[in-house]
């Protein structure tokens, strides 16, 4: 699964994807420093895996990652070309989910592409590129099903839905929150305001231990509150100090500005449950893992995310979940208690499960 990291040039995206997966995307003061797209696995924060190992001591921990597409700033006018528009909407298009960068901050010395800091405005200026992108992909849509209305009656009806999503559209609306489910009747639609997105307020030092505070990030929360979307406040300056620290520093780093868990944590964990992820977990002296699947998974599949052969020869589960794990403070007093479940092919995986897979082939 892969987010795009979107945003007006010098808001602080670069710098948040540093802090995120210490690739060293270059970062500058001044507008399009990103030329091609930085990639970067993410693992996901788990304090279940962590325990896990804590009680297996296993040769190797592999969490569940997640993937962050770095992408250059996009200006007014990107839909038409302006910057280095289509490129970059291009890219977008290929991502499952957006983390839209505002910033939350005033700072005479980065420059901002439009001259002051008006976080609303930014937000209104990247959503209207990606809805003018769409116009464009709908107005080709439209046409395409007419023509083929002409040997089938049922294209009609894609017609007059597309049709109906032209005029949203126009009227400054995304595609997400258009009345008919474009992704579920028609999931090889790829607009860029379908995507689902989580907004990262990127504030100074001071704001971001008290969001709440600040002006900035008050509407920026209004905003994202009438679009029904997320809003994670972080300071992507300070998030790349943190991550430059080691483990233990960076967590009496944390305790010493008085934050529990840092915004990167957060927003990294917010991306996962945004795409509709869980992580089931396996566990043994060799190795102790998390496994990415999408909630509702039933268990073979989840097998086959581990080998094809598990899921082809499945014959059942055994499952624990972690709290009743954790409170028998073993497996064999789980065992002992009948806390481990066997479970068959049609058993939907919960976020959580410790499962070992009996398979034969």
């Amino acid at each position: 699964m892969k987010l795009g990291i979107v945003g007006l040039p010098n808001v602080g995206k670069s710098t948040l994807f540093n802090a995120i997966t210490n690739a060293g995307a270059e970062s500058a003061n001044y507008p399009f420093c990103t030329i091609d797209p930085n990639v970067g696995m993410v693992a996901v924060p788990d304090a279940r895996l962590d325990k896990l190992s804590e009680m297996y001591h296993p040769k190797k921990t592999t969490p569940a990652v997640i993937e962050f597409v770095d992408i250059a700033g996009l200006v007014k006018g990107a839909s038409r070309g302006e910057g280095l528009g289509n490129k970059f909407l291009g890219h977008i298009r290929m991502t499952d989910a957006i983390v839209h960068v505002v910033r939350c901050f005033d700072d005479e010395n980065v420059i901002h592409v439009e001259g002051s800091t008006d976080p609303v405005r930014d937000m209104d200026t990247i959503d209207l590129e990606l809805v003018m992108a769409d116009l464009e992909m709908v107005d080709r849509r439209i046409d395409k099903a007419k023509k083929a209305a002409k040997g089938d009656k049922k294209f009609l009806h894609e017609a007059e839905v597309f049709e109906g999503l032209r005029d949203w559209l126009n009227d400054g609306n995304s595609a997400r929150s258009y009345e008919v489910d474009i992704a579920g009747e028609y999931p090889d639609c790829e607009l860029l305001s379908l995507k689902p997105v989580i907004y990262a307020a990127n504030l100074d030092e001071d704001g971001f231990a008290d969001p709440e505070s600040v002006e900035y990030y008050r509407q920026v929360e209004k905003r994202a509150a009438e679009q029904g979307a997320q809003v994670i406040p972080v300071c992507a300056k300070l998030e790349a100090e943190i991550a430059e620290l080691p483990p233990e520093e960076k967590a009496l780093f944390l305790e010493d500005l008085g934050i529990a868990e840092s915004g990167l944590d957060r927003l990294v964990k917010a991306s996962y449950t945004l795409l509709g992820l869980i992580s089931f977990l396996t566990s043994g002296e060799d190795e102790c893992r998390a496994w990415t699947i999408k909630k509702g998974t039933r268990a073979p599949q989840a097998a086959g995310k581990i080998h094809s052969d598990f899921e082809r020869g499945f014959i059942r589960a055994e499952v624990v979940s972690y709290d009743d794990l954790m409170a028998c403070g073993t497996m064999a007093a789980a065992r002992d208690k009948g806390l481990i479940r066997s479970e068959g092919k049609d058993y939907v995986v919960q976020d959580g499960d410790i499962i070992l897979f009996r398979f034969n082939v």
